[in-house]
């Protein structure tokens, strides 16, 4: 029976690549390939793939480029959206060093 995940290029180990595999949007398992098993243009981190399993053999690996871009623009995002959230070193902290200890100022 041929199954089909999405896979997603973890990390390099060597020449080893580190696909974590996804059902349904969880990760369900981690495949180990060769670095040149992967499509050339999917050697990087992130880089997405149709993933087709049949008794547990790798069947088909294919490159995904369109939603390899959209994963990486959709973390960016969220990237710019947390760091404009963060207060600048002229904001004063809301973690201590405020007037809130009992002072009254300078004496």
């Amino acid at each position: 029976m041929m199954r089909q995940y999405t896979a997603v290029l973890d990390r390099f180990e060597e020449d080893t690549a580190v696909l974590l595999v996804e059902d349904a949007g969880e990760v369900v398992d981690e495949l180990l390939v060769d670095r040149w098993e992967l499509p050339e243009p999917g050697r990087e981190q992130g880089a997405v793939f149709d993933l087709r399993v049949c008794g547990g053999s790798l069947r088909v690996l294919s490159y995904r480029p369109d939603e390899t871009e959209a994963r990486s623009e959709a973390t960016r995002s969220r990237f710019d959206r947390l760091a404009q959230d963060l207060p600048t070193t002229d904001e004063p902290s809301v973690e201590g060093g405020g007037a809130d200890d009992g002072s009254t100022g300078p004496e």
